[in-house]
């Protein structure tokens, strides 16, 4: 006997008139979801907790131990795993505690993208009329602008600053949601209980945030986790042209940046703080994949 969302509950008949229930089941999809998820919850796990993991002070400059390769280990008995940047710092610290600030800016980029765009597609799905046609034309404008090119534009004439990112990296990809999220109202709209409800005289705010929004969540969802990993890369970018995170404070983006005039003699300086990018876009690519398979019918596997 199975169970929607892919679980499943068998039984088995071990004498006259006794049934013995086995426990559900996840299906392949779930369980991949659920891989996927810890994975990348192990790394913002790391980046809360960088400030207690790192294993010297990632500000302290020593001129002495510059340019270090991996492995390197001083006179005073401190090993640098990862080496050191060009004025001493240690490499492997500096990534740690460059994840805190990347993720976050990463992660709030995306709820204000996805509350923002949601809220506007939602709105604009269910009034229709003109609402509609100001929000979608206002929409194709946008995407009319690069996305860096828009980001690139905001910081630079709020200035360089963490909430000035958050913004920039936000206002980006509203239009995705709203897009996305008009398109499922106008199918859910139509339906039988959304009639019902109309019919009871439930006022219009109540039907769109209590009957509709819980049916068109799932792929906010969906579409938030796949923009995780882009966001990271946006964060990146703006940081390593400098109008992003400003040093002495580390980033992935920064110390590529910092990194890139060494690459003929110290490679590690940039080389890690790309791959820690790379190893995180391809975990939030790998769970956004894994999430929409297990939520969506047409995608899941048993």
């Amino acid at each position: 006997m199975s169970r929607p969302g892919g679980s499943s509950v068998e039984s088995k008949k071990t004498g006259i008139g006794q049934v013995s229930w086995r426990r559900p089941r996840l299906s392949r999809s779930w369980r991949r979801a659920l891989l996927m998820g810890v994975l990348l919850g192990s790394v913002f796990l790391l980046a809360l907790l960088a400030p207690n993991l790192t294993p010297h002070d990632p500000f302290k400059v020593s001129i002495g131990t510059r340019l270090k390769p991996p492995g390197f280990l001083a006179e005073d008995g401190r090993l640098f795993l990862l080496g050191t940047d060009g004025v001493g710092r240690d490499v492997l610290s500096r990534v740690i505690l460059g994840s805190r600030l990347s993720l976050l800016i990463a992660i709030c980029a995306v709820l204000i993208a996805a509350i923002t765009g949601s809220s506007i597609g939602l709105i604009a799905g269910f009034v229709r009329g003109p609402v509609e046609s100001v929000v979608m034309r206002l929409g194709d404008i946008w995407l009319a602008f690069p996305e860096i090119l828009l980001a690139l534009s905001v910081t630079a004439v709020l200035g360089p600053s963490v909430l000035n990112l958050i913004v920039a990296l936000g206002l980006s990809r509203w239009v995705s949601y709203a897009r996305l999220v008009r398109g499922s109202v106008l199918a859910v709209r139509e339906r039988e209980f959304v009639t019902a409800a109309r019919a009871l005289g439930v006022s219009t705010p109540r039907i769109m945030f209590r009957h509709i929004l819980p049916n068109v969540v799932d792929v906010v969802v969906i579409l938030a986790a796949l923009h995780l990993g882009q966001m990271i890369i946006l964060e990146s970018a703006l940081s390593f042209l400098g109008l992003g995170i400003q040093p002495p404070t580390p980033s992935w983006g920064g110390m590529i940046g910092d990194g890139r005039i060494y690459l003929h003699n110290a490679w590690w300086v940039a080389t890690f703080p790309g791959l820690a990018i790379a190893g995180t876009v391809l975990l939030a690519g790998l769970f956004g994949d894994a999430l929409r398979d297990a939520l969506d019918p047409r995608f899941r596997a048993d």
